[in-house]
């Protein structure tokens, strides 16, 4: 453990502001203080881990693991917040390659794409009762079809919408943002649904998304080239479609892949491949780079702990 100062306080007073983040090239679960001090190893031995959500309430940290997607072994994992009692909670089989997850602690349900599998799942925070929502392709020759990857997830409790992410080939400028209802609308299935939008398109490479949910604001990294991509983007999601055009507030990323909000505090927080952490306001000024060299790093998470778990 590294450990170079006291843990920083948070906008919301006496609880200590932490950044959780995942090491695919070392298969270890990071934290962090929000200023970039006391990094510490929470978890070892990850299968290519990919996204990451943390409940502060319960005191878990819920994660992704790829697995190598030819192998179709992919999982969702979960621990308490210093890695103790650790439990495979969506087991291999279930979903082929799980990347971004999303937490819905008051339904009691977790969300996440699956690349390969063509799917955005979810399931009871146990693992138990998995649920495919959408459904793009099926079979290996769809799977080699990068448009139809689903990749970030986030939701919008308010108005019933879930947002997911189909990125699309390298630099094809064919990725896409789409939009639906959160449950699958009466008599039809995942793989035929009516109330699929296609919210934003012709995007390079986008990766994750992160709501603000009381400004109604989506943030996105993007992982296509410059000057478009290796980005951080966004746009209200109330704009009506004849006016998305996305605000890059964010640029020179190196593969950007993870994002996380501390919205009250104006803050985001980007990972990349490269092994960078970074932090800027949510216009992406005072930018700052927290960590460096750290491995490929993918999903990152912000959670305000209380004071007594430092």
């Amino acid at each position: 453990m590294t450990s170079t100062g006291p843990c920083e306080t948070s906008t919301a007073g006496k609880k200590c502001a932490r950044l959780f983040y995942l090491d695919l090239s070392q298969g270890r679960i990071y934290a962090i203080d929000r200023n970039g001090s006391n990094r510490e190893v929470i978890v070892t031995d990850c299968h290519l881990p990919d996204g990451i959500a943390i409940d502060v309430e319960a005191g878990h940290i819920y994660w992704t693991n790829m697995g190598v997607p030819s192998l179709d072994d992919g999982s969702i994992e979960r621990a308490d917040l210093d890695g103790k009692n650790r439990k495979v909670i969506v087991p291999v089989g279930v979903t082929h390659t799980p990347k971004q997850i999303h937490l819905d602690r008051e339904n009691g349900k977790l969300y996440w794409c699956d690349r390969e599998g063509m799917r955005v799942m979810r399931s009871n925070l146990d693992g138990s009762v998995v649920e495919i929502l959408i459904k793009t392709g099926e079979g290996a020759k769809d799977a080699h079809d990068q448009t139809k990857w689903c990749v970030g997830i986030t939701l919008d409790q308010a108005c019933g919408h879930i947002y997911w992410t189909q990125k699309g080939p390298d630099n094809a400028g064919l990725g896409r943002i789409y939009r639906a209802n959160i449950d699958i609308p009466k008599g039809e299935k995942a793989d035929r649904r009516s109330d699929i939008e296609v919210w934003l398109d012709k995007l390079p490479e986008p990766i994750d998304l992160e709501l603000d949910v009381e400004s109604r604001v989506l943030y996105w990294t993007d992982r296509g080239d410059p000057p478009l991509g290796n980005t951080v983007n966004r746009l209200s999601i109330d704009a009506q479609a004849n006016a998305r055009t996305p605000e890059i507030v964010f640029t020179h990323l190196m593969e950007g892949i993870g994002i996380a909000l501390d919205a009250p505090g104006n803050m985001m927080f980007m990972t990349d491949l490269a092994g960078s952490v970074y932090a800027a306001r949510l216009d992406g000024s005072q930018k700052s780079v927290l960590q460096v060299a750290q491995g490929n790093l993918s999903g990152i998470a912000y959670a305000e702990l209380p004071s007594k778990e430092r």
